[in-house]
Parts: C-alpha cells; sequence; structure tokens
C-alpha cells in the first residue's frame, strides 16, 4: 500500500469491509510508518505569512490549527466515513457531544423535531430539555409504529432523531420507511448507529441523511476512550455542521482519534463474534426470565425486520424480571464474572440496571412512557466464552429466586 493510498476513494470504496477498518483513512508520512501516525500538536507551523493567511482563506490545502484539522484524526474521520458509506465525516470528543452537534448546527427557534421516545437517557435530554430552551419544539413518539411519524409531522418539522436499535428497550426503527417519509417532506434524518455500528448496519443505505456514534462503544471495543463522530454528506458536514464545530470546540484529542483507530481495526471480528456470544447466552436467558427483548431472537417482536436491516443481532439485548428493581439489584449483586457497568460495546461483558443509572436523569414517568421499568436490566456480550457467561447468570439468576 502506498503512502496515501487509504486516502484515495477511487481505491478504497471497492474494497470490503474488513479490509476497510484496517487499511482506510491510512496516511504515512515521510517515515513510512506502519502503524498510523499519532500527531499530538495543537497547532502548526508555516515557512511564510502569505501560505497562513491563504489558508485560513481557504485557498490552500493544509492544517491551521487542532480544532479544525489534525492528521491523525482526519485519518480517523476518512475510516470511518468509508465504512460508514458516507462522502464525509467529522469526529467528536464524545458520543453526546456527536448527537448535540448533529442537532443544534441544523437547528434554529421555531423549528420542530420528532423523535423517538425510547432513546438513550442524555439524549432524551437532549430533546426534553436543552432544545426547548432554545426554541426548538419536540414530540416524542413509539417510533416502531410507521403511522406515528407522519401524524407527528408539523409545517416546521425540520429533523426526526432516533436510534435503532434502541437503548435499552431495543425497539427496531423501520428505517426504509420512515427515512422515505423524511425525504418526501423535506425533513433530514439523523440515526444514532451505535448499538450497531456500520459493521452491523448502515443506515445510509435505508436513506439516513446523517448518520451519528458513540465510537466510545464497539468503534474502541475496549472501554479505554470516549470519542463520537457524525457522517454525512459533504454540503452538511462542510457548509452545515463544520461552522458549529468550529466556534464551538467538541472536538476530539488526537490520541482518543489514535485509540479508536487501532480498535476499529478489529471491529468486524469483535462486532460479530459478539452478536454470535449475545445469540448463545440470549437463547439461555429466554428460558429463564419473565420477558427478553432481544433483536436477534424470533421472540422480539420485530425480529423479521431486524434481519432486514442488520446483517448480525450485535452485543447488546435487555430482559425483565417481574421482581422490579430489588431483583434485578440482587442479580447484579450474585455476579462473578461479569461487570456491573453501565457501559457498551465492550470486550467484556457487562451489566447494568437502566432505571437507576443510564436512565435515572429522565425520570419516572419518562422511563415508564419509554418501557424502561424497575425490572429491566441491560447486557452486552462479550468476547468471552459464551458458556462461562450463561454459568454466572445461570448462578446469579438462582441467588435472585430465579
Amino acid at each position: 500500500m502506498k503512502r496515501d493510498t487509504g486516502q484515495n476513494r477511487a481505491i478504497t470504496s471497492k474494497w470490503r469491509p474488513a479490509t476497510q477498518a484496517v487499511r482506510g483513512g491510512t496516511w504515512r508520512s515521510e517515515h513510512g510508518e506502519t502503524s498510523e501516525a499519532l500527531f499530538l500538536t495543537s497547532g502548526y507551523c508555516y515557512d511564510d505569512a502569505q501560505t497562513v493567511a491563504a489558508r485560513f482563506a481557504g485557498e490552500q490545502e493544509g492544517m491551521t490549527y487542532s480544532r479544525l484539522q489534525n492528521p491523525t484524526v482526519e485519518m480517523l474521520e476518512e475510516r470511518i466515513a468509508i465504512l460508514e458509506g458516507a462522502p464525509a465525516c467529522r469526529a467528536q470528543a464524545t458520543g453526546m457531544a456527536a448527537m448535540t452537534t448533529a442537532l443544534l448546527c441544523q437547528l434554529k427557534t421555531g423549528d420542530h423535531v420528532v423523535a423517538a421516545k425510547a432513546a438513550f437517557g442524555s439524549c432524551r435530554w437532549l430533546t426534553d430539555n436543552l432544545l426547548p430552551k432554545f426554541g426548538i419544539e419536540t414530540t416524542a413518539i413509539d417510533s416502531r409504529i410507521n403511522g406515528e411519524w407522519e401524524k407527528a409531522i408539523r409545517p416546521n418539522t425540520k429533523v426526526f432523531f432516533f436510534e435503532t436499535p434502541a437503548n435499552p428497550t431495543m425497539d427496531i426503527v423501520d428505517m426504509a420507511y420512515v427515512c422515505g417519509l423524511a425525504k418526501a417532506r423535506g425533513i433530514t434524518t439523523v440515526v444514532d448507529n451505535a448499538f450497531a455500528t456500520a459493521a452491523l448496519q448502515r443506515p445510509m443505505e435505508f436513506g439516513a441523511d446523517v448518520v451519528a456514534y458513540s465510537a466510545t462503544k464497539m468503534m474502541d471495543g475496549q472501554g479505554r476512550v470516549l470519542a463520537g463522530a457524525v457522517c454525512g454528506s459533504e454540503e452538511f458536514i462542510n457548509d452545515v455542521l463544520l461552522p458549529f464545530q468550529r466556534n464551538t470546540g467538541p472536538n476530539l484529542s488526537p490520541f482518543n482519534a489514535w485509540v479508536v483507530l487501532k480498535g476499529l481495526e478489529t471491529l468486524d471480528l469483535r462486532a460479530r463474534r459478539q452478536s454470535e456470544n449475545a445469540l448463545v447466552v440470549g437463547k439461555f436467558m429466554e428460558s429463564r426470565v419473565p420477558k427478553i427483548l432481544h433483536p436477534g431472537l424470533p421472540s422480539h417482536p420485530q425480529y423479521e425486520l431486524a434481519r432486514k436491516q442488520m446483517s448480525a443481532c450485535g452485543p447488546i439485548f435487555s430482559f425483565i424480571l417481574d421482581g422490579g428493581r430489588e431483583q434485578a439489584h440482587a442479580l447484579l449483586n450474585a455476579l462473578e464474572l461479569i461487570d456491573i457497568s453501565n457501559n457498551i460495546g465492550d470486550s467484556r461483558s457487562l451489566l447494568t440496571h437502566p432505571a437507576s443509572t443510564t436512565h435515572h436523569g429522565v425520570g419516572p414517568e419518562v422511563r415508564e412512557d419509554m418501557g424502561v421499568v424497575e425490572g429491566m436490566l441491560r447486557i452486552n456480550v462479550g468476547l468471552e466464552d459464551p458458556l462461562d457467561l450463561i454459568e454466572d447468570l445461570d448462578r446469579a439468576l438462582t441467588a435472585a429466586g430465579l
């Protein structure tokens, strides 16, 4: 591979996803390093005043400031864009920075957003609390019901915002329908794809305009750094999002970008093995708990839609116990192998109680409306032997009276 082959879309677009995840976006310096270089710099120097003036005026390509460009960050952005099948990408400091930027960069006072009511707790805070502070109206709907999207449209509706699968209820949105409806009505779709990543699902293939990520999750995959990303058209990224990002600064550090670059090299392997493990563990859990929400099992009400949109089920599913918070906490406390943690996408198996962690801040009424009940637990199935995970869960279930 030549020094700049990884930056050549005419070449990289022909590669298959596993190759793109390892090679896409790579740019080598004059030293010809094998691994992507880590450029720890806040600014850049120039040979003359004319060069810096031309760069700031947009008349000459080149770096100006790491809030705008950094070689390591740009390699990550190009790799994510290639994997997503997107024309452009901008990395963000965190997943929530990505969601906030993707929304605020395009909305103004008087606009209206239709959002899925089943969502990560902080995403609901954005739509329920932050956007209204700027005079932006929001309507939360049951995203599983196609007709709800059209019913919620107003003359001032500018954005549809949803995640699929949803955190932690595992609701699946019919992306072809919703994105098609949005395009017909001049509405921008913003899809949070953190649960699946481009390794398992590519929303733009179903018509999505913007795809946002917490790269902290499966892209890093080992719980090391915070990161986010927003993918879209060149016009959206460069003309709509970039001015917001340039002047507000939710930027990813070069070090974190480098760590995620390394994580992406194994994304395809991890995503598929963890999906296989999650299916094995899910089949066991289905026989032991009152209710399971697993898009890879036929018992999921949207199983066929999940199969249509995702190449594998992903590592995450939820289940519900009849004994509420007390029984859920008893199960957590009885674990020996699986970690109690509110993160997802990690190579380690993690289990959390959403009502008291990730969704505590939205309040009991919103949780009830979302379906985040007190007996719900969400598991991220890792790379351990699934039989060890099943033995651990079996002990914990027994200890919790199941």
